[in-house]
């Protein structure tokens, strides 16, 4: 049966060679559910064994009219567009994350894939990475965000869970600085989403794996090329981590994304990376070198433009916020967003109450993801909330 159809197999000391479609010059089979993803302005394409293709618009997921596929299907189409080192990656972990490519009426479109296996079953997940970055104002992002940009070292962090517009906020951000600085931004991704063009910056963009073997690697080596901004495209890691941060040290500007739930929750989840005996110095370096923590999710609206809005939360690393890093009060973080208004600071709430004031967003679902329900209820209502004292 064809549930039961194994992938096939890549040997692991072959050599790195291109998909079989780009030696022959031929379309993959594939292309032609990505084509139906740009047609239909879907975000992105699911397949999974034994169903139609289905795709995701304006945050809901649709079936495609179409047959189910098939696992030899899938695999087929999966094993055509891998390289022999994605190959080898989902041989031996089960996963791999790759960039593909989609010429379309003279342009190209990209794609970050993800394929996997549920059940010992083929699937795969693709999003679509825009063709042009969009500025803050049509990514309806604060104000302060342009002020998040002009450091000239230290570390500004996007949190948030998959799917929540990281990168395209961080994409935003440096083309925010391509397009008013002269400097050498360097990005390091796994794989490249969006790719840049050079305005007033000089721009080098590396993929791990086909540039780089690997992010710790590609960390040592971007100190020695003189980039002023680094761009490090997930720190998941202890190693990645830390080689991001001492670049921080040394007079860059970093971003990165980072998969928490908030701004203030960010700091835990970084101190997880590491062993208890170096929390303490872990805390020293953030509230040194970290200038700000984003926490962003994304909320469908009720309007037609835009479909979804970014609901942030901001956490600015004032005197307060290292003060409470460094003494381990991660549960005053929240408080001290609160008092820092005027510097430009914002939680969740903050930004939900904003949307549904201005009729972009339903009550019903801000109070669906807001952190504190009975908070945003009274603001809503016009009552002031005041916070705990934090000192």
């Amino acid at each position: 049966m064809s549930s039961t159809k194994k992938a096939p197999s890549a040997k692991s000391n072959a050599p790195n060679k291109e998909p079989e479609w780009k030696i022959k010059g031929i379309e993959p089979e594939i292309n032609k559910l990505f084509k139906l993803q740009i047609q239909h302005d879907a975000s992105d394409l699911h397949l999974q064994t034994d169903k139609p293709a289905m795709l995701r618009v304006k945050g809901s997921i649709r079936e495609l009219t179409m047959p189910p596929l098939t696992a030899e299907q899938l695999w087929a189409m999966f094993y055509e567009v891998m390289d022999d080192r994605n190959k080898r990656i989902f041989e031996e972990e089960g996963g791999a994350d790759f960039a593909h490519i989609v010429p379309v009426e003279g342009s190209e479109w990209r794609f970050r894939v993800n394929l996997f296996k549920q059940l010992g079953l083929p699937g795969m997940v693709a999003r679509k990475v825009e063709q042009t970055i969009p500025p803050f104002e049509k990514l309806y992002l604060p104000p302060i965000t342009e002020e998040l940009c002009k450091y000239d070292q230290g570390m500004v962090l996007l949190a948030g869970v998959t799917g929540s517009g990281k990168s395209t906020t961080i994409a935003s951000m440096l083309d925010w600085i391509n397009q008013r600085y002269r400097k050498h931004i360097l990005t390091i991704e796994d794989p490249i989403e969006f790719v840049y063009t050079a305005d007033k910056c000089l721009i080098n963009q590396r993929e791990v794996g086909m540039d780089v073997i690997d992010f710790s690697v590609a960390m040592k080596h971007a100190v020695r090329e003189d980039p002023d901004i680094i761009l490090v495209g997930e720190l998941r890691d202890m190693e990645t981590f830390e080689t991001a941060i001492h670049a921080a040290e040394t007079g860059h500007l970093v971003f990165g994304p980072i998969h928490a739930s908030s701004a203030p929750g960010t700091i835990q989840r970084i101190l997880d990376l590491f062993p208890q005996a170096m929390h303490n110095a872990i805390r020293a370096s953030m509230a040194m070198n970290m200038k700000a923590i984003v926490g962003q999710k994304l909320l469908k609206t009720i309007v037609d433009i835009p479909s979804r809005v970014p609901i942030v939360e901001i956490m600015r690393f004032n005197p307060t916020v290292r003060k409470l890093v460094l003494e381990a009060s991660d549960e005053k973080l929240s408080a001290a967003i609160r008092i820092g208004k005027d510097e430009g600071m914002q939680l969740f709430n903050d930004s939900l109450y904003s949307f549904v004031d201005r009729e972009f967003v339903s009550r019903q679902a801000a109070f669906e993801i807001s952190p504190n329900v009975e908070e945003l209820k009274m603001m809503i209502k016009g009552i002031e909330v005041k916070g705990p004292a934090i000192l």
